[in-house]
């Protein structure tokens, strides 16, 4: 299934990019990158999936081709999912799939808790759908703080963008993330760079450098809240040896996913699906036909929508 078009749709402070496969008149799956990713990163999935279905993976603010937002104002969770339902807006969908990596699950997520009459289905890549505190209320308001700052400070520092070899962006790329292989690593790079006379700058914005200033925490009481208002069949894909750590304190991986699983079974009932399988978490990428085949049944599945009419 090849490319069909790049997209370019108009937002207040520029635009979001997009890149679109299969049939125009399919039903529609918006696809959502992963933190400091873009929309490379379904180039080799996609071909692998159902062609009768629309698929168009946009890169959030500030990422791959997309504009980067006003001087003064962050990348706040809840902006990113407002960023989603302009983009729908502006390819006029009522109602759609999402499949999302990691933070573009975070926040496809969110967005389907929001606007649940609007999301059909929910595919999470090695994403926790939202991310959960675990006894650290206490640590909110240092983390709301250390957000600000933090803006204030890369917008006081102003550097210019360094110029880098392809080589040397692809070492810096592997060394921060364990989990690409060289060949991912090249095919995020391709969307995530532009030429200039001496090498390649980073597209990204600079602002973006802690996935941990854009996340909003929850409780668990506001996450079991949100899941209930769903009304999307959801498909948790996890990776084996994948991760979900956002390098914060006191953060129990296992228990927290644990309570997410719990929470999603009980709430959701038949309308939710776990698979474990192996690989990592660019697992979508390095070895496309361990979930492609998954992703492809649930897509195709005609589950029953009586309940949302």
């Amino acid at each position: 299934m090849g490319l069909i078009s790049e997209l370019k749709l108009a937002v207040p402070w520029g635009h979001i990019a997009a890149k679109a496969w299969g049939s125009l008149q399919g039903p529609p799956v918006l696809c959502l990158h992963g933190w400091l990713d873009n929309a490379n990163s379904f180039d080799r999935l996609i071909p692998l999936l159902p062609q009768d279905f629309y698929y168009v993976a946009m890169d959030f603010g500030g990422h791959g081709l997309s504009s980067h937002y006003s001087s003064g104002v962050p990348y706040y969770h809840q902006t990113l999912v407002s960023e989603i339902r302009r983009v729908v807006a502006a390819l006029k969908w009522n109602r759609f799939s999402i499949l999302g990596h990691s933070f573009g699950g975070i926040v496809g997520g969110m967005f389907s808790c929001i606007f649940p009459e609007m999301v059909n289905k929910l595919i999470l890549l090695d994403s926790p759908l939202l991310l959960l505190e675990s006894n650290e209320v206490e640590n909110l308001l240092t983390y709301k703080r250390r957000t600000i700052e933090h803006m204030l400070q890369v917008e006081a520092s102003q550097e210019p963008s360094r110029v880098y070899s392809l080589k040397q962006l692809l070492q810096r790329l592997l060394k921060s993330n364990s989990h690409l292989n060289e060949e991912c690593g090249e095919l995020l790079l391709q969307r995530g760079t532009t030429k200039v006379a001496a090498g390649l700058v980073l597209n990204r914005d600079q602002r973006l450098s802690r996935p941990e200033n854009s996340i909003d925490l929850v409780s668990r009481e506001l996450y079991a809240h949100s899941i209930r208002k769903l009304q999307a069949h959801v498909l948790f894909i996890k990776a084996v040896h994948g991760y979900f750590d956002v390098r914060r304190e006191n953060y129990s991986d296992k228990e927290s996913l644990s309570f997410m699983i719990h929470t999603l079974k009980s709430t959701l009932k038949e309308q939710f699906q776990f698979v474990e399988i192996p690989g990592n978490h660019y697992v979508h990428m390095s070895e496309p036909q361990h979930v492609a085949s998954i992703i492809s049944s649930f897509l195709q599945h005609k589950h029953m929508l009586t309940a949302y009419l």
